[in-house]
């Protein structure tokens, strides 16, 4: 039901989703949805929660914990691919979510914490010397999410690539660039 309730929202958009829209779409009565989701915003909620929970499981990992920071941001790039993959359709309503509802602006304040997390990440690895330091770790690691986030717009599952590979790539234009060597 969840599935199916996030697939209604991402196509029509969380807010132009009424709940007889919800309903009809899902082939539910309103008891029946009522009987699992106190409110729309409960299953939005439910979501959410899906897409951060995960995300942020990856900062806690032991890959992500310890060794050299450059290391420990390769693995919280892979493992943000690999909930990507794994959550598609929850990650991409969190990124679609804009703080009209309560629920969203608890989603957007845990997504900063998430953001501070990675760009305090970001800095460590430009102390340690391992990524350039010429450029402000909070643009950074936007832009390395920016990237991994833009996977919800082009990746289909079941296509030619998996994750694994997807992570391996990301990793590998994120962190060693597309510029090969000894080319100017």
């Amino acid at each position: 039901m969840l599935a199916s309730a996030v697939r209604v929202f991402n196509e029509l958009g969380y807010d132009a989703t009424s709940v007889a829209v919800l309903t009809e779409r899902l082939g539910l009565s309103k008891a029946a949805l009522y009987h699992h989701f106190d409110s729309k915003e409960q299953v939005l909620d439910a979501s959410l929660e899906r897409a951060l929970g995960s995300l942020e499981a990856v900062l806690d990992t032991d890959e992500a914990m310890s060794g050299s920071a450059i290391d420990r941001l390769a693995a919280v790039l892979r493992g943000a691919v690999a909930v990507l993959v794994a959550e598609l359709p929850h990650v991409t309503l969190l990124l679609r979510v804009r703080g009209n509802s309560e629920v969203e602006r608890r989603a957007l304040t845990r997504r900063r914490a998430f953001d501070q997390r990675i760009a305090a990440l970001v800095r460590h690895a430009q102390r340690e010397g391992s990524v350039r330091s010429d450029i402000e770790a909070s643009v950074a690691a936007r832009l390395l999410f920016g990237t991994v986030n833009s996977i919800v717009e082009w990746y289909r599952p079941g296509g030619p690539e998996g994750a694994d590979r997807l992570a391996d790539d990301v990793v590998a234009v994120a962190l060693d660039g597309l510029r090969t060597a000894g080319r100017p």
